[in-house]
């Protein structure tokens, strides 16, 4: 680019050791909802993760010798400083990452704020246990320490919220951290990385590395300093990283994709289903590894429930996410839009129909927004379940709807994917949703409802979507390690 091109872009820079440092080398970054480049990233290695993870090291002590209230007091602090800059963290995340205003405003940077509150409050709250032996004269307890240098891999998706649901636990805890947010949306944490210092954040206690998962990531991923990885994105990223990590012998925690369903039985209330399940399919234009891609709807509602489920997405409004009354902003990049159009032409080709959304009805969008990575909510049917669409996690607006008749015959459907991640049914029979919901593999499952989370329960999931909880307890436990400690008297 030339240099006045240059000029206008936001240039983003490593955050090492509580500084702002600039990088050799750059990445284009794009806004989606106008395909213009608007944003250079570094384009981080080894030697940047070399001086963020000695940094680390550096400033460990310290930080750890902290006592419990002094860190949560500082958590509260950043806390209150996003939130503080709400509208320009919401701006600055649905312009890098294509999201609407309105999620971003409600849903994302709220819930940033929360994760650094909420693990602030947590900390303090924590007991070890104690076990006696009077026979022995022996009495056993346990005490946990922070483990060193967390290396943080967060995705493009929900950028300061998976990036804050990482850091606010593992320096609670004592840790110190190396994060590397996605190279696509790395905006919002280098904008929380200003923050850090005012917030009473020791230099080197968190440490930010731009760039890509193949350099700055795999250097992360092995250098032997880094005893923790925290990684949520792609089962197939994850499985490189088990790879890599394993010579180190490091503690893994990865939250993975998902192919979640939705059981919809006869009786259930469609009137908050119907809605719900719009917005469990399409928010955040599917881009949640929490989205429902997998309706199943019992024979004798479904072609009502079709009727209605098709005439509510097509009520969504896509185009310019900084436009409040938009419901479906951009997907993150081209390569992602044309990935999630060849499953819908994929359905297609096998004989599905196409029933609204995507090469069905005319998006109509603004001047300005003609080059962005626009799809309309879209919904599939007459799909088998061996399908690609049915099988593999598609990441986008769009979902497929198939009919069942037996429970025993959708539990089966439900749980015949890799994934494991998080499920919901839709019932008003108690005894059917507990049935239901104990026999499904998946590690959420939500009944009459999606997305309601408790932060202190354990989050993850099973099979290819993940291995370890997330959580007040679980994430206690992962950025922690435990000592048993006997004493005879």
């Amino acid at each position: 680019p030339t240099m006045a091109h240059s000029k206008a872009l936001l240039v983003l820079e490593n955050f090492i050791g509580g500084k702002f440092v600039p990088c050799s080398s750059y990445i284009d970054s794009y806004n989606p909802s106008t395909g213009d480049v608007y944003c250079r990233v570094p384009d981080s290695g080894k030697e940047e993760v070399e001086a963020a993870v000695k940094a680390a090291k550096e400033a460990f002590p310290i930080w750890s010798s902290k006592s419990p209230l002094e860190r949560s007091q500082i958590l509260n602090k950043l806390a209150d400083l996003i939130e503080h800059d709400l509208e320009a963290f919401a701006q600055a995340e649905s312009k890098d990452q294509g999201k609407t205003i309105t999620f971003a405003r409600t849903v994302d940077i709220p819930r940033a704020v929360h994760n650094f509150r909420f693990f602030a409050s947590s900390i303090l709250h924590h007991v070890t246990e104690c076990t006696e032996m009077p026979a022995m004269d022996c009495v056993h307890y346990t005490s946990r320490a922070p483990v060193g240098v967390a290396g943080l891999i967060s995705p493009w998706n929900l950028p300061l919220y998976l990036l804050t649901w990482k850091i606010a636990p593992a320096i609670a805890c004592g840790n110190t951290v190396v994060a590397k947010p996605s190279e696509m949306t790395s905006v919002t944490a280098w904008m929380m990385c200003k923050l850090l210092e005012k917030a009473g954040v020791p230099p080197g206690v968190v440490n930010v590395v731009f760039g890509t998962g193949a350099k700055a990531g795999e250097a992360l991923v092995c250098h032997p300093d880094v005893p923790l990885i925290s990684f949520t994105g792609s089962t197939l990223t994850a499985q490189r990283i088990t790879e890599r990590s394993a010579p180190h012998c490091k503690r893994l925690s990865l939250e993975l994709g998902g192919k979640n369903p939705a059981i919809i039985f006869d009786d259930a209330d469609l009137s908050q289903c119907i809605p719900t399940t719009v917005r469990s399919s399409f928010a955040n234009q599917g881009e949640i590894c929490l989205c429902t891609s997998r309706i199943f709807v019992q024979r004798g509602i479904y072609s009502e429930f079709l009727k209605r489920f098709v005439a509510e997405a097509k009520k969504w409004k896509t185009g310019n996410p900084s436009d409040p009354t938009t419901d479906v902003g951009a997907l993150i990049s081209k390569e992602h839009l044309e990935k999630v159009r060849n499953y819908v032409k994929k359905a297609q080709a096998e004989g599905a129909r196409v029933l609204c959304g995507e090469g069905v009805d005319p998006l109509a969008l603004p001047p300005g927004n003609q080059k962005g990575y626009f799809m309309l909510p879209t919904v599939i049917t007459e799909v088998k379940d061996e399908s690609c669409c049915m099988q593999e996690e598609i990441f986008g607006p769009v979902t497929c709807v198939v009919p069942f008749d037996t429970e025993e015959e959708v539990i089966k459907r439900a749980n015949g994917v890799k994934y494991g991640l998080a499920a919901t049914v839709w019932s008003g029979n108690v005894g059917r949703v507990h049935r239901v919901a104990h026999r499904l593999q998946s590690g959420l499952v939500w009944t009459n409802c999606w997305l309601v989370r408790d932060l202190n329960l354990p989050f993850g999931g099973m099979k290819a979507s993940g291995i370890g909880r997330e959580g007040a307890k679980d994430s206690y436990e992962f950025f922690t390690e435990v000592k048993t400690i006997t004493i005879k008297h």
